[in-house]
């Protein structure tokens, strides 16, 4: 009997993806032995990822040094980097796509984050990637910004997979749920089929309780009826949101709505939970998994949380448990004076820094190879995409 928690997790109905990617994994063999006895079904990327693969190893020296001697800028040296892992992991998840029929087996690949606010240029560089790319089984990442949300469904409308990122609010969630399936019905009128798409909405967890618990303890140290309340939302306001983002999930796409979309063969959007290393100590290192464990979801786990729920995660079925109450529960954040929409705009703000500051800081991190290697002749660094 296979005891492996993760292998288990698919007996819920739930995939789990890599939230990391590198050279040496796809090279070492150890990413196909994680498929085989891990049960991993597929992979996500972003800037502060491949800045931690590129700039922190040597495994990209030699072509690294070969693009630069050839004059080539460093923006096009970390796409032909980027594009060969992607393209090198999606081969092997190949066989994994084809079994599950374009359900899992995806690999993640990011558009430039300086574009988050620009529609025609997320649009441009999703579609250049999809050519460049070139695999059926990847997922081009949009941040579920409001500039996103066309782009999202003009990309669904041209048959693209979207991996749709940066969401941390319930009600940006709903949008985002419209533009798929609006870019589905587009693609369907035009008479192509709506079998191809397939896109997750990564709804990112742990850094809401990252901000909102700190807000929730000021307001506990006052006491009170107010400080009591605070006190019953403290570490769940995150998992609260999954479950009512979930169960709009389940209204959404069980609706008769998209009921003809379904039976054209369209997939549903599944919910991808991101952002689930638990980054507060007093927490368990396996809460965002254990707690939104359900069918029809995707989690997508860094390497130690990973090895974590390997080790010690339990497994039970909780994503739907309270799951009524989670709008009511919620809504208390409203009666302490917290306003819980201002919160998640304010962490798709720093999200789209923080990726934009990762990559900046890996176009930085390349020149500085360049330099070094080519003796002080760099290769151009390249105008970025604003």
């Amino acid at each position: 009997m296979n005891r492996n928690p993760l292998q288990q997790l698919h007996a819920f109905g739930q995939s789990v993806w890599l939230d990391y990617i590198s050279r040496e994994l796809i090279l070492s063999g150890k990413l196909k032995k994680m498929i085989k006895e891990d049960g991993l079904r597929g992979m996500t990327s972003n800037p502060s990822i491949f800045e931690k693969a590129i700039a922190e190893s040597n495994d990209y020296d030699s072509e690294i040094r070969k693009y630069a001697i050839a004059g080539k800028g460093v923006e096009d040296i970390y796409e032909l980097l980027t594009q060969k892992d992607v393209r090198d992991a999606a081969d092997i998840f190949r066989p994994l796509y084809d079994e599950s029929h374009g359900t899992d087996g995806f690999v993640s690949l990011e558009v430039n984050p300086h574009l988050a606010h620009n529609t025609d240029g997320t649009i441009k560089e999703a579609q250049r990637l999809w050519a460049q790319v070139d695999r059926p089984n990847i997922m081009i990442k949009v941040p579920a910004t409001l500039e996103g949300l066309p782009a999202i469904e003009q990309l669904i409308s041209e048959g693209l997979n979207v991996n749709v990122t940066l969401l941390f609010g319930v009600p940006r969630y709903v949008a985002v749920t419209q533009a798929y399936i609006s870019g589905l019905s587009a693609l369907h009128e035009t008479g192509n089929s709506v079998k191809s798409p397939s896109s997750v909405a990564s709804f990112f967890l742990s850094r809401i309780d990252v901000l909102i618990d700190p807000m929730l303890e000021k307001i506990s140290s006052h006491g009170g009826e107010k400080g009591t309340i605070a006190d019953s939302l403290h570490g769940s306001v995150a998992i609260e949101s999954a479950k009512s983002a979930y169960n709009f999930y389940r209204e959404i796409f069980g609706s008769t709505d998209f009921g003809d979309l379904r039976s054209s063969g369209a997939q549903s959007q599944r919910l991808l939970w991101a952002s689930t290393s638990t980054k507060n100590p007093a927490y368990s290192d396996v809460k965002y998994i254990e707690d939104v464990i359900g069918p029809e979801t995707v989690n997508t786990v860094p390497p130690e949380t990973m090895d974590a729920f390997q080790d010690h995660g339990k497994l039970a079925s909780t994503l739907s448990v309270g799951i009524a109450n989670a709008d009511a529960i919620l809504q208390k954040l409203h009666a302490i004076g917290i306003d819980l929409n201002a919160a998640t705009e304010q962490l798709e703000r720093e999200g789209v820094e923080k990726f934009s500051n990762a990559f900046d800081a890996l176009m930085s991190a390349l020149k500085d190879k360049c330099v070094s290697m080519t003796d002080g002749s760099s290769a151009p660094i390249g105008n970025p995409v604003h």
